[in-house]
């Protein structure tokens, strides 16, 4: 196919789907799609279940509130990974003991 012929074919392409575009704005209907939600991430699913925590949590504990309170299912090697590096990159999170978690400087309990 020569760059001519190429030109002819684009340009039938390009009528055609302006064609489906001058019907649609014709008849003002909406998309017959539907966006996607926006899914939270793993690391904003584990901030979120920290702060309502208002404590540290255990990653099996983190894991398990990310299935009870979101459906949500992580793989414990992949949270405690995400984690680590937002904390050596003093982003989000601290460590407090072995695999257990808060936020960094997050509303801590009243003591009092």
């Amino acid at each position: 196919m020569n760059t001519r012929e190429w030109a002819k074919l684009q340009e039938s392409l390009l009528k055609s789907q302006l064609k489906v575009i001058r019907e649609f704005l014709r008849k003002g209907e909406e998309p017959k799609f539907k966006p996607r939600k926006k899914r939270k991430s793993q690391m904003n699913v584990t901030y979120d279940i920290l702060l309502s925590a208002k404590k540290p949590l255990h990653v099996t504990d983190i894991i398990a509130r990310a299935k009870q309170d979101f459906s949500l299912t992580l793989e414990r090697e992949s949270v405690v990974s995400a984690i680590t590096k937002k904390i050596k990159s003093g982003r989000m999170f601290k460590r407090v003991a072995p695999n257990t978690f808060d936020i960094l400087d997050g509303p801590k309990e009243n003591s009092s």
